[in-house]
């Protein structure tokens, strides 16, 4: 289907609908679906979540999972303090980048949980409701958690930090988790009651400019630097135009965008060569960043490949395997559906 046979208004609606689906009474979103891996509750995942309904200012949602990550965070409050006083050298020490959706324990099996990326993305989303005069920070124990998650980025001079990154993969310092930090301390330095030292952001900027338009320093390109451009907005026109520059040429194929060049996470080639899956919220990343810019005729065009993700079923997966029509079994997954009602809310608006 073309984008300009799209009904917007219904589209939306049906895909807010199946990401709701996936929210549980705690108010957290699940990353897929109930007979899933996926049936748990990432800290990552649930920002990118939610953004879809803080687009539309659906606030009433947006609030009720940010105060749940924000108890979250305070359930653990000791392992932050510890993490504070001691910097943390086993990844088990870090802020756990997943918890049960209904208990909100962590998950004790081996995890890549030094994430830092995911840590700058729930400070953002606490601190911009509270700009937005849609506070969820109720008490002085929350009040002081927030200051906590600075001290805590602080402590690990995360602009230096080796963190698993967005992917949860090798650890190496990473633009996207150094990018993610940076815009959330900027924001967080909107707010007179949090203190946020100025060379922390100013460490981040410096790292970020000596890093970019590198990934890191295994990843020349990554999807991951698309988050650099939204929703964190910390790079410079140059550094925009070569991120997407570099994307566009390395990384596109049919049904969605590879994370990176030997992605060996559901290649279809043992050798983890030449069949790397294509993520299909990377479509509709390209269009909400063209629709950004003003480039109407570049965002209508990823929004109409960002449709053609989309199964017959209505649902937008994780990925399909490399060259096919075949989803893996994320899907629908939440995180890329919201992706993908960003994009139509976002090309809509141009029309």
């Amino acid at each position: 289907m073309s984008t300009s046979n799209i009904d917007f208004d219904a589209e939306i609606k049906h895909h807010l609908d199946v990401i709701r689906s996936m929210q549980t009474p705690t108010g957290v979103f699940t990353a897929s679906g109930e007979d899933t891996f996926y049936n748990k509750a990432w800290l990552r995942d649930i920002y990118f979540i939610v953004l879809s309904f803080l687009e539309l200012e659906d606030y009433d949602t947006v609030k009720k999972a940010a105060k749940a990550l924000l108890t979250v965070l305070v359930k653990h409050k000791d392992k932050i303090n510890w993490a504070i006083d001691h910097k943390p050298h086993e990844t088990w020490q870090y802020i756990h980048a997943r918890f049960h959706p209904e208990t909100f324990e962590e998950y004790w099996e081996e995890w890549g949980n030094s994430q830092n990326d995911a840590v700058g993305e729930v400070l953002n989303l606490l601190v911009e409701l509270e700009l937005r005069g849609q506070s969820v920070i109720e008490t002085d124990e929350e009040r002081e958690m927030v200051q906590k998650l600075v001290d805590y980025l602080v402590n690990l001079e995360y602009w230096d930090d080796e963190d698993n990154g967005i992917w949860e993969e090798n650890l190496e310092v990473h633009a996207s988790s150094i990018g993610s930090c940076v815009a959330a301390l900027k924001k967080a330095n909107q707010l007179d009651w949090i203190n946020v030292p100025a060379f922390a952001v100013e460490n981040g900027q410096f790292a970020l400019e000596n890093l970019l338009p590198r990934e890191s320093k295994t990843k020349f390109v990554d999807l991951a630097l698309l988050t650099l451009i939204y929703p964190f907005n910390v790079t410079t026109e140059e550094q925009t135009l070569e991120i997407l520059k570099n994307v566009e040429y390395h990384l596109i194929r049919d049904k969605g965008v590879l994370r990176y060049v030997f992605d060996r996470y559901y290649n279809e080639n043992p050798d983890g060569y030449s069949q790397e899956a294509e993520w299909c919220f990377g479509l509709s990343w390209l269009a909400i960043i063209y629709a950004e810019r003003g480039d109407k005729e570049r965002a209508y065009y990823w929004l109409d490949r960002a449709k053609g993700a989309v199964t017959p079923q209505g649902e937008v997966p994780e990925l399909y395997y490399s060259h096919t029509d075949r989803p893996n079994d994320n899907t629908p997954l939440a995180w890329a559906e919201s992706m993908y009602v960003i994009a139509l809310h976002k090309v809509k608006q141009m029309s």
